[in-house]
C-alpha cells in the first residue's frame, strides 16, 4: 500500500464498493469541446465482481471483474492499478 493506494493485485474491494480508483494517463473529454480531453487519473467507481464471468470473451480481453463509473466513466478491470475505499465527508 503506497499512501492509502491498494494494488489490485493485492486486495481488490469488497462486491459493489464505490471506491477511488487510479487509471495511469484516463483521458476525460470535456463536454462541449471538439475532442478536447485533460487527464484525470483518480475517478469514483463500483466494483464489479465476476462482472463478465460469463461473456468469455470480455473476461479474457479485459478480465472477469469490472469498475462501473459514475456518468461515462466505465473501466475494464485491466485499466485500474489501485483504488482505496472513498474518504468519510467531514464531520458535522
Amino acid at each position: 500500500m503506497i499512501g492509502g493506494w491498494i494494488s489490485v493485485e493485492d486486495t481488490l474491494p469488497t462486491n459493489d464498493q464505490r471506491v477511488l480508483g487510479y487509471i495511469p494517463g484516463n483521458k476525460v473529454f470535456l463536454p462541449g469541446k471538439s475532442l478536447e480531453f485533460e487527464v484525470r487519473e483518480v475517478v469514483v467507481l463500483r466494483f464489479c465482481e465476476n462482472f463478465y464471468l460469463h461473456n468469455e470473451d470480455k473476461a479474457s480481453n479485459h478480465g472477469v471483474h469490472f469498475w462501473a463509473g459514475e456518468g461515462n466513466s466505465n473501466h475494464y478491470f485491466s485499466d485500474v492499478t489501485h483504488w482505496m475505499p472513498v474518504p468519510a465527508g467531514p464531520a458535522g
